[in-house]
């Protein structure tokens, strides 16, 4: 018997057959030498039998139509003007329009063009923020690698307890992340979470400070009386402080500590994160944070101060010895948004 031959679909008399002699105790062989039908199509509706209770068609059975070429582009269309949409949504949309195709197929589509679904950036500049990084870019883009060693930089983080189990998504290329469409905007989020400040410089990092509710110019003066000193007397060569604008860090009094103890700030940009090689130190230590999978907050804030503390030094002087290359990004793309 040539099974290779292209076979009728069996019929539902056929099937029982199968079903009835399974029952008796029969074997696969036996069954397909006395129905005439192949060995893998026995086993085939008997494992259908056992799962679903029936040798019938299943509702669903068989192939979708396959998409056209102009529905193709009508998927294109839509996700190019909103990325944001999901495949189940445009599923629907072209369900409304009398074309049946699933969601997988949608996805699929879109990835042959391109288009994948990826996680939105946060960072939306206005005019005056792209004009003052630009500025700041090429101010300092020359400044000799001593400079950058002078710098402790610093910053705030929020640790959530539990990494983000839903996360938006849109569809875009692989230039296009910060393309206005493909990005949203930061907001703030409460509950299980830990604020942190931190501060490194190329020798390695310094301290880590857990944060009690909101923090006013007071507490982040003590905070730099605690770290930022004890930073200038470890590493005699951090001379520069590096802090964004909070108002807490522009404040007056503040401005006051720091001359009075010597240092020196660093202009910086607004909204430009990317340009603070902290950032970097920050996803890494969440990481390693989540991996140990905290229960509480206590838990939370034991594992960051230990992960923070196993980041080497060689990472910390890594990231200042190529500090330039975000500035020559921040000019390349004239202020905007870096991959950074």
């Amino acid at each position: 018997m040539d099974q290779r031959k292209r076979r009728k679909e069996l019929s539902q008399e056929i099937r029982k057959k199968i079903i009835d002699k399974h029952v008796k105790g029969k074997g696969y062989k036996t069954i397909s030498k006395q129905l005439d039908v192949p060995v893998t199509t026995v086993a085939h509706i008997i494992h259908k039998f056992k799962i679903h209770g029936t040798v019938a068609n299943l509702p669903g059975r068989g192939h979708r139509r396959k998409i056209d070429d102009k529905s193709k582009r009508r998927i294109i269309r839509m996700v190019t003007k909103e990325p944001r949409k999901t495949s189940k949504e445009i599923q629907g949309e072209l369900q409304a329009q009398g074309t049946s195709v699933s969601d997988r197929t949608i996805r699929r589509r879109l990835n042959q063009s391109g288009l994948h679904g990826r996680r939105p950036r946060r960072t939306l500049l206005k005019t005056n923020h792209k004009k003052a990084r630009l500025e700041f870019a090429k101010l300092h883009v020359d400044k000799p690698q001593r400079f950058w060693e002078n710098v402790l930089w610093t910053d705030e983080t929020k640790i959530e307890l539990f990494a983000k189990a839903h996360q938006l998504y849109v569809h875009r290329r692989k230039n296009e992340a910060y393309q206005e469409k493909n990005t949203v905007p930061s907001l703030k989020h409460g509950g299980g979470s830990v604020m942190f400040w931190g501060c490194f410089a190329a020798s390695g990092t310094g301290c880590l400070e857990s944060v009690q509710g909101t923090m006013k110019s007071q507490d982040y003066q003590g905070i730099l009386e605690r770290c930022a000193g004890q930073c200038q007397k470890a590493w005699s060569q951090s001379q520069i402080l590096q802090q964004d604008n909070d108002p807490k860090h522009t404040a007056k009094n503040t401005q006051e500590w720091l001359r009075g103890n010597h240092w020196t700030i660093l202009k910086w940009p607004s909204m430009s994160p990317d340009l603070n090689p902290i950032e970097h130190l920050w996803k890494e230590l969440k990481h390693a944070v989540w991996k140990r999978h905290p229960s509480n907050l206590r838990q939370l804030e034991q594992f960051a101060h230990e992960e923070w503390a196993k980041i080497p030094a060689e990472k910390c002087r890594s990231l200042i010895d190529s500090y330039r290359n975000r500035l020559i990004a921040a000019i390349a793309s004239k202020g905007c948004a870096t991959k950074y």
